[in-house]
Formats: C-alpha cells, structure tokens, sequence
C-alpha cells in the first residue's frame, strides 16, 4: 500500500503549528516570569516601607534587621499624623496641587491649541523655541526665580508654586499639542462653515474630545506637587504653610530619627499616588498612547 500524500502533509502541517503554538507558549511564559520578577523587584522598596511602618523603634534597629514585624504597631499610624500637623500639611499640598492643575489645563491647552489649530507666521519656529527651554535645568532658573519672586514679595506665599503653572509649560504644551493634532481638521473647518468662533471651537468641540490628554495633565501636575520637596522648601518660610513632604522633615532631628514614624507617615502619602494611578489607568495610558510618546 502506497502512504496518502494529502494525509502526510496535513500531518506536517498539524506538527509545525503544534510546534509554533509551544514556541509562542514559551516566550509567553518568559515574558511573563521577567515581568513578574521585575514588578516584585520594583514592589520590595513599598512591602519595606510599609512593614518597617508597623515596627517598633527597637525593633527597627535590630540587627540583622527583620522583615516582617514581631508585633504589628498600628498606633504608629495615629502618632504620625498627631506629631505633626498631617491634616493642615494635606489641604496646603491639595490647594498648591488645585491651583496648579487648573493654570496648567487652561493656559497649557490655550497655547496647544494655537500651536497645532491655527496658521500664523513663524508658529513652528516660536514652537522650536518653546520646547528648547525644557533642556534648562532647574539650577539654571532657580536663582533668577527667586530674585524676581522675591521682588515681587511672594516669598512665603503659594504664587512662586502656583503662577508659573498659569503661565503655560513646554512639557504640557507638547504633550497637548500632538493630542491635538490627531483631532480631524475638517471638526474644526465644519464649525467654521458653521460660523463658529475660534475660541468656541476650541470650548465646545477640541476640549471635550482632549478629555484624556487633559486627565493624564492633571495626573502628571498630582504627581509633581505631591513629591515636591525642593520647591516649598525654597520658597516657603512658614512652617504652617508647609506641603507634605517638608512635613516629613519634622521626625528627623539633630539627634534622632523617628523612623517607625517617618516611615508610617510616607506610607501614608505614598498610599494616594498608587490610588489615583490605578482609578485613572486606563485614561492614562489613553492620554500617552494619543500624544506621540508610544
């Protein structure tokens, strides 16, 4: 008897998929293990921090030092927050962080929108000049800021940490900018046809549909003044108008560190940035994959 051709070849065909399927299984499965071994790598620094947080002080510097604590201390918690003024630090870093997102949603989209909507002379070359000021660094303007801030008496104020916001950033406008442009002109030439202003347009048919890009601006503004350290501790002079993170310098002292307080209070601000990263993720990641970054 003579073998089937057609039954050999669908044979061979059945194997090299089978062989295919396993192989994509495989790299599946070591992409996956990679991922997982770096996100553990990435969660071991907040598993310590959180542990270390229910620790006692004696505890804390035993050595070698443990891992999980003896003797869960939960009153860490309220100390921390009773030491220092936690909830008066709480409202100053949300109305720096309010000010600041509204500035930047309104003057940073206003600016995006003349960029990437409107013709006018020189606009790409003016653009140019705008992004080039991102590779200044902040050593570079800080004392020139302070001078002019300082004449202006806002030392010890909140504007030197709100105003710059309101007057539009390179980052913002960039990242807005490339969200704009994705929009289809003919929205825009359609309104116009419509007899629609410019500034209606831009109200009424670009901002609603940039509610992503703008989201992903607010998240990038929490972020930043959340973890600002350097800035409120430059300008601002009165322990009372302090942010959260210059209220983390209370339980250091020229002795000691209070570390099972320390670390249960950064616990604490750490907790709202991986709160509001994971509620607004997918939006996130929507604003970045729209705005030329992917």
């Amino acid at each position: 008897m003579t073998a089937n051709p057609n039954h050999s070849t669908v044979t061979i065909r059945a194997r090299s998929q089978a062989s295919l399927w396993r192989k994509k299984a495989a790299q599946q499965f070591l992409k996956h293990l990679v991922l997982i071994a770096l996100g553990l790598l990435f969660f071991f620094p907040f598993a310590w921090l959180v542990l270390t947080s229910l620790k006692s002080a004696s505890e804390i510097a035993t050595m070698p030092p443990t891992i999980l604590p003896k003797q869960i201390q939960w009153r860490n918690y309220v100390e921390a927050v009773t030491y220092i003024p936690f909830f008066r630090y709480l409202f100053n870093t949300l109305l720096i962080f309010a000010g600041k997102a509204v500035g930047a949603v309104i003057s940073c989209s206003l600016a995006a929108y003349g960029f990437s909507r409107l013709e006018w002379p020189g606009r790409d070359a003016v653009f140019v000049l705008v992004l080039s000021t991102m590779m200044l660094p902040m050593q570079v303007t800080m004392i020139p800021l302070y001078i002019i801030f300082d004449r202006l008496g806002w030392i010890g104020t909140y504007y030197p940490l709100i105003v710059p916001s309101w007057l539009a950033y390179a980052f913002a406008i960039f990242m807005l900018r490339q969200f704009f442009r994705t929009i289809p002109l003919e929205l825009s030439e359609a309104a116009r046809i419509d007899g629609c202003s410019e500034p209606r347009i831009y109200w009424q048919i670009i901002i609603p549909l940039a509610k992503p890009a703008l989201a992903t601006l607010v998240l990038y503004e929490f972020m930043w003044t959340w973890n600002d350290f350097f800035r409120p501790l430059l300008y601002l002079n009165d322990a009372s108008r302090w942010t959260l993170s210059l209220g983390l310098l209370q339980f250091r002292s020229q002795r000691a560190t209070m570390w099972e307080l320390l670390m249960a209070a950064s616990t604490l601000i750490t907790l709202p940035s991986i709160i509001l990263y994971f509620l607004g993720q997918k939006t996130f990641i929507q604003g970045i994959a729209t705005t030329g970054f992917k």
